[in-house]
């Protein structure tokens, strides 16, 4: 008896079936609006506060897809359905540009060439501070080598440094010294008059 009541917990579901795949679908869509409409922010995880939300997102929408089955069936047929929509959502995003716009977003310049742009940090709820951690996990040492930053409509912001680099424009300088120094050296040991 003991047998039989668990794999009917594990196996038997407790809602029909359309139930179990229509959860699934109005979550999803109620997720990518709900995420769309709090910007792209929520998506590039800027900071613990960000984190925690996207973390707790998916515990706090849980029984809105489960509803009250518990079973492996029911788990397994939702996850499925999730995968199943996302699939066909990305799929169709990508044979259709002008939705993908819509859905997705536009990317945000947040630098334009060298200089930082406070109107659009602030429609993205983007300190200065957090955009310099970013170009630090990039390899800039600090905002003044970034000659463009951009936050895609997925989250990420993508950089851009300076060209040249004020490194690489001072160790030029320094090579074209040395040539010239090592050009004036040759002419005097040949006797002739350094070149100007």
């Amino acid at each position: 008896m003991i047998h039989s009541i668990a794999w009917n917990d594990m196996f038997v579901l407790a809602l029909p079936v359309t139930e179990k795949i229509l959860r699934p679908v109005i979550v999803y869509a109620f997720l990518v609006v709900g995420l769309r409409l709090a910007g792209k922010r929520e998506l590039a995880q800027l900071n613990p506060f960000d984190l925690v939300v996207l973390l707790t997102l998916s515990n706090t929408v849980q029984n809105a897809i489960i509803g009250n089955d518990n079973s492996l069936t029911g788990g397994l047929l939702g996850a499925a359905t999730l995968l199943s929509v996302n699939y066909l959502v990305v799929r169709l995003l990508f044979k259709d540009r002008k939705l993908e716009r819509i859905v997705e977003g536009s990317a945000t310049v947040l630098i334009r060439k060298g200089k930082v742009q406070p109107a659009q940090l602030a429609r993205e709820l983007i300190e200065e501070a957090e955009l310099e951690a970013a170009a630090r996990r990039q390899g800039f040492s600090n905002l003044r080598d970034v000659d463009e930053a951009i936050l895609e409509p997925g989250g990420i912001i993508t950089f851009t440094g300076k060209t040249p680099p004020p490194e690489e424009a001072r160790h030029r300088e320094l090579l074209e010294r040395l040539n010239q120094l090592s050009r004036e050296l040759a002419a005097l040991r040949a006797g002739e008059a350094p070149p100007a």
